[in-house]
């Protein structure tokens, strides 16, 4: 039997709770079935057939399904006069009891194991965005703070947006405001242990409040999410030891990063220019070793 190549299977080891699919140009149909987990996705190109439970989609790029725990459903590629046709999609399973934890930190619901997704289907651009942050966070397997920080994000815009503020709002900021003066001790943690890979319930026991809570008060605090606001000060050291003409390796190194490449790419998402150009204007480097 031929290996089908164009669908590929990893399981998180920044949170092993997480499976991830991808898609391809896939033309693979399957039957109607159910999953354990809770499980969403972003249609990347093509179009299929979605059904789930007794509804039908016709869904294309950009679309964002959620599916629900036990939930019946099937997803195909659009047949056609020639056959089915091919689509491209990225995919997340998440454990459903992590994923109940998660909401109920951000909902404070206590009343149920989890909360069900209220849509099958989501076309909302900033939504589409977050997901497009989590997968790619997951995917390349760097930091865990920041898949952590993601994916409480995406599941507060999810189902807040769905109506379910009204469990968590007053006590959620109460909290919060009890936290303002305590945030300072979040970002000396940060700040003293740059190269440190953090976790999120770390950080919120900190200061004794959900980590949920802790993400939204450290924002508006500190004008960036946690994981956020720790790359910010990494790259603003790296500067410095850059210009102490230390190697890019060893900043790469002792800030934390994943490997070079890793601290590359951060670089220049930042500064629009890549270590070795900036190193280049206070330090002397060969000509063909500036790029």
């Amino acid at each position: 039997m031929k290996k089908d190549d164009s669908v590929s299977f990893t399981q998180s080891t920044l949170l092993p709770w997480i499976e991830l699919r991808t898609a391809n140009q896939s033309s693979a149909c399957y039957q109607a079935h159910s999953h354990d987990e809770f499980s969403f996705g972003i249609i990347d190109s093509g179009i299929a057939d979605y059904h789930n439970r007794d509804k039908h989609y016709r869904i294309s790029q950009g679309d964002l399904v959620t599916i629900n725990p036990f939930d019946v459903h099937s997803c195909n590629p659009e047949t056609s006069t020639s056959g089915h046709g091919a689509w491209s999609y990225r995919m997340l399973f998440v454990d459903t009891i992590k994923m109940g934890e998660v909401q109920q930190d951000v909902l404070h619901n206590r009343t149920s194991s989890y909360t069900r997704f209220a849509r099958d289907l989501e076309r909302s651009e900033s939504l589409q965005r977050r997901f497009n942050l989590l997968f790619d966070a997951l995917a390349q397997n760097v930091s865990r703070l920041q898949a952590e920080v993601l994916l409480f994000e995406f599941v507060a815009e999810c189902f807040i947006e769905q109506g379910e503020q009204i469990n968590c709002s007053t006590q959620s900021a109460h909290h919060s405001s009890q936290a303002q003066p305590c945030l300072a001790h979040v970002r000396d943690k940060l700040l003293d242990q740059v190269s440190h890979n953090h976790h999120l319930q770390s950080l919120a026991d900190t200061v004794g409040i959900s980590r949920y809570q802790l993400v939204r008060a450290f924002k508006n605090q500190f004008g960036l999410p946690p994981h956020a606001y720790l790359m910010d000060e990494k790259i603003k050291r790296a500067k410095q030891m850059l210009k102490s003409g230390q190697p890019i390796s060893d900043v790469a190194l002792q800030l934390g990063f994943s490997d070079q490449a890793h601290f590359q790419r951060q670089f220049k998402r930042k500064l629009a220019v890549t270590p070795k150009f900036y190193q280049s204007h206070f330090v002397n480097l060969a000509p063909s070793a500036i790029k």
